[in-house]
């Protein structure tokens, strides 16, 4: 969800996202507390990608791959939307979709023992 803003109303902006196959979606004219929570979301999502990209970080991944910040971002909206918002204590994918995305970490999950504290 955005705000009203030209840029992104503009029709190359619109064919963009006909091209991937998204329809944006706005807030209503004239009422500020949905513009705020547009502005927070991206606030945040800023925060996440400045954390990632500051001093030009760079990770290693387990097969000992260096990745630029930019190629994390898709793990950060996955990690964005599968985060409990304060809010809604709700996570954002769940109140898109209504249901809990299936996370990489859900297949450890299954295979784990587990034992009774008593045990």
């Amino acid at each position: 969800m955005s705000d009203r803003d030209l840029k992104l109303t503009s029709a190359l902006w619109t064919n963009l996202q006909r091209l991937l196959g998204r329809k944006p979606t706005f807030s209503t004219a004239y009422h500020p507390q949905t513009d705020g929570l547009a502005e927070r979301m991206i606030q945040t999502l800023e925060d996440i990608i400045r954390r990632f990209s500051a001093y030009g970080l760079e990770c290693k991944d387990s097969d000992g791959f260096t990745h630029d910040w930019c190629t994390l971002i898709p793990e950060l909206g996955l990690a964005y939307k599968t985060s409990i918002h304060a809010s809604t204590s709700k996570i954002p994918a769940m109140l898109e979709k209504g249901w809990n995305p299936k996370l990489p970490v859900d297949s450890l999950k299954k295979d784990l023992v587990y034992i009774h504290p008593s045990a």
